[in-house]
């Protein structure tokens, strides 16, 4: 069985050839975990957590990038059953993201602190999807409240992401 974790280098520039639209999107992560991770290899070598830690790792030190291009996480949960689609295909989990345009995924991307937190998510994952979708049923209006919501509720959890929330408000 083939795995995924990085896009191939076509689907990439094909992605960013395609970037001028400027409708919002959102992306459906897949994600399947490697029991332990695995950061041989790399200037993390010797450390030892589960995959799904490791990935926890990479999430929370992506989520002020997120937000600093305009995007934010909708929702993730535990994936319990497929109930279509083939049995050797099982996830842990599934994440879906909202970003303003592809152009704003592709600034997060680009950026030297996402490059620095890839190898939690490489280390942490076995196998993942990351499906492009564009939201056609839900207002942009009902999207940008549930991100005021989940940056509310993010001020109370964390004192980095509060920091991150004042300056994203002041530049506002």
């Amino acid at each position: 069985m083939t795995h995924y974790v990085e896009p191939t280098q076509q689907k990439l520039m094909e992605f960013v050839e395609k970037s001028s639209s400027t409708s919002s999107i959102v992306m459906i992560n897949l994600l399947r975990f490697r029991d332990q991770a695995d950061y041989s290899g790399t200037a993390k070598e010797g450390v030892s957590c589960s995959g799904a830690r490791a990935y926890d790792n990479y999430g929370k030190a992506i989520i002020p990038l997120l937000l600093e291009v305009g995007g934010y996480p909708i929702w993730r949960g535990r994936v319990n059953t497929a109930l279509i689609g083939p049995s050797d295909e099982p996830w842990d989990e599934a994440i879906l993201v909202y970003y303003p345009s592809r152009q704003a995924f592709i600034n997060m991307i680009k950026t030297q602190d996402y490059s620095d937190n890839l190898v939690h998510r490489d280390a942490g994952l076995l196998d993942s999807r990351l499906i492009e979708t564009h939201p056609s049923f839900l207002p942009v209006t009902v999207l940008k409240v549930i991100g005021f919501i989940h940056r509310i509720k993010g001020k109370f959890k964390s004192r980095q992401l509060s920091e991150t929330f004042k300056k994203i408000g002041s530049s506002e």
